[in-house]
């Protein structure tokens, strides 16, 4: 299966945004934005004068942002703006329903990993339950009603216990969690709202209906 295999910091400076792709490092002095927030690349350094983006090049910009931010690879993503374009509601906020109800996306909500690419590693590798059954599928959409928990053999993995002790940010209003017990549950269908990620749907919708 294809994958980004390089540094992503390059991501963060690519879009001059955090975009909390290596966990908690992202929230020191250590990260590439707060030591070089210009593009990577070839003559990009911070003598140059930054080419001014408009049009096209802003809504290119916010759907790879968006994309990069949810690891997610360009056709899996067109596939899912075609899916929101065909459910009744705004197309933007039914995208990012789509988005975030991805499971490994709820696992990361939730505090069990630290970042997006760890709670896919989580998912793939069988210790996350859904509703008592396993699933390995990080793309698997999260429903309300669904519980979502650690599995019984993964309970005390280093990894989940020190991202649950770390979690700095609180769980999103659309779930609940039980840190004690490592499970949580999908209360009600998320609102725009709940979207604490600064994103700029309507770009997204403008860029993919060109």
């Amino acid at each position: 299966m294809a994958r980004y295999c390089d540094a992503v910091c390059r991501l963060c400076r690519r879009e001059g945004t955090k975009l909390f792709l290596k966990g908690q490092r992202c929230l020191t002095d250590k990260c590439a934005i707060e030591n070089r927030n210009f593009p990577p690349g070839q003559h990009t350094g911070k003598s140059r004068r930054p080419k001014k983006i408009v049009g096209y090049g802003l809504q290119l910009r916010e759907k790879q942002k968006v994309r990069r931010f949810y690891g997610i690879l360009e056709n899996q993503f067109r596939n899912y703006f075609e899916k929101a374009a065909a459910m009744k509601g705004v197309t933007g906020e039914n995208l990012l329903v789509l988005l975030e109800q991805r499971l490994d996306n709820v696992v990361y909500r939730m505090g069990l990993a630290t970042s997006h690419a760890a709670s896919r590693q989580l998912v793939r590798h069988g210790h996350i339950l859904v509703s008592g059954r396993r699933v390995n599928i990080p793309s698997y959409q999260v429903t309300p009603g669904h519980e979502i928990a650690v599995a019984a053999r993964s309970k005390n993995m280093p990894a989940i216990r020190k991202a649950v002790e770390a979690a700095s940010t609180a769980v999103p209003p659309w779930m609940e969690f039980d840190r004690a017990n490592l499970k949580g549950r999908v209360t009600s269908r998320l609102k725009r709202e709940d979207v604490s990620f600064p994103i700029q749907e309507q770009m997204i919708v403008e860029l993919y209906s060109k």
